[in-house]
């Protein structure tokens, strides 16, 4: 199979528009890699790159050690899915997942094999002699994987593969996916804008923005060690909380953050972190996700803050409360099952409430830089 190596891309377009730069990353054999940001941050353009479709305008893409800048699309041995499928309406879907192998004049007994083998994978295999507008969107998007999938491609692309179909079948195909990745030896590149398919999906989140990278990691990386404020807003649903506060030190040199005139103090571990980076006392943001605040009473002798509630909205087994503290909008989310019994049908509009965080959960955000201060 293939790993790749991305050394300073960058491309820029006729009208001097930089879509991509200094773009580094190497992506190890069978390793599946997810691209993703917000709708012109350079995701698909990078895609495209990797693909040939697009030309590099300065940089170097490898291929299992070897430079593809100036290699044919169609010798690269890559695969792409696309958003809207790209499905030949004249042919039935076995001719559609057939057509690549037969341009390569492989033989017909091995070209029936591997699209039989590939409809069966995919759960297909009773629509070979349908026509593309015969099938549902899920089922056009199977038939779009499958034709890639025949090929045995070094690298599969998928751009955006599941941004046209609806909630429901979105899920079912990203388990689909995730099923997929295990049965074919391929590296797999995957653009979405969609954060929750990408902590499912990834082995690794590329997390772009204007065109650079903000920060490669893991799911739970990415989620729990956020590099800077956009990291920390985007990864994560709902949103991150994000309150304006100062990062202050006590005369024996240990750190605090207050919130208005609330003092939070900080673990050993923060302390400790913040000590060895020489870290000034200055304004920051603090992050904290909603499912990490719990309520407490007003009375509680612990730090905490007061709020308002707005709305409070029922999801089942939790309850997402929206609500004004410190004049900013916040989100806690609350298990049913933890509620007082008087509790557990939601809050009412106006009821004021107060809140805590244990601060090792807490995010410290340069106020200036915006970049994570541990």
């Amino acid at each position: 199979m293939a790993n790749l190596s991305l050394r300073n891309i960058r491309k820029v377009y006729d009208n001097k528009v930089t879509a991509v730069d200094d773009f580094n990353l190497e992506i190890k054999d069978k390793e599946f890699v997810v691209f993703v940001g917000p709708s012109g941050c350079g995701k698909s353009t990078t895609l495209r790159m990797v693909a040939g479709l697009e030309e590099i305008t300065s940089g170097e893409l490898y291929i299992d050690g070897k430079l593809v800048n100036e290699i044919a699309p169609k010798d690269r041995d890559i695969a792409m899915v696309f958003q809207n499928y790209a499905l030949y309406p004249h042919m039935t879907v076995y001719e559609n997942m057939a057509f690549a192998l037969k341009l390569r004049k492989t033989p017909k007994r091995e070209v029936d094999k591997k699209v039989r083998e590939a409809a069966e994978i995919l759960g297909i295999t009773e629509y070979l002699d349908r026509k593309p507008k015969a099938l549902s969107g899920g089922q056009r998007q199977r038939v779009a994987i499958g034709r890639a999938i025949v090929r045995e491609p070094k690298v599969m692309l998928m751009d955006e593969p599941l941004s046209n179909l609806d909630a429901k079948l979105r899920n079912e195909m990203r388990a689909e996916i995730i099923k997929l990745r295990h049965r074919i030896n391929t590296t797999f590149i995957y653009v979405t804008h969609d954060q929750t398919e990408a902590m499912t999906l990834g082995d690794r989140i590329v997390i772009m923005r204007d065109g650079f990278i903000q920060q490669i990691g893991t799911p739970q990386e990415v989620f729990n060690h956020p590099s800077n404020l956009f990291v920390a807003g985007f990864i994560g649903s709902p949103q991150m909380n994000l309150f304006e506060a100062e990062l202050i030190q006590d005369a024996a040199g240990n750190y605090c953050v207050r919130i208005e005139n609330t003092l939070f103090p900080l673990s050993d571990e923060q302390i400790q972190q913040l000590k060895e980076r020489e870290t000034e006392p200055q304004k920051i943001i603090l992050g904290i996700r909603p499912e990490h605040i719990t309520l407490s009473d007003a009375d509680d002798a612990a730090p905490h803050l007061d709020a308002t509630v707005d709305v409070c909205e029922m999801m089942g087994s939790s309850m997402h409360v929206h609500a004004t503290a410190e004049e900013k909008d916040i989100v806690i989310v609350l298990q049913t099952v933890d509620l007082p019994v008087e509790k557990r049908a939601g809050f009412v509009f106006g009821e004021p409430i107060s809140f805590r965080f244990d601060p090792i959960l807490a995010h410290l955000f340069s106020a200036e830089t915006q970049k994570n201060l541990i």
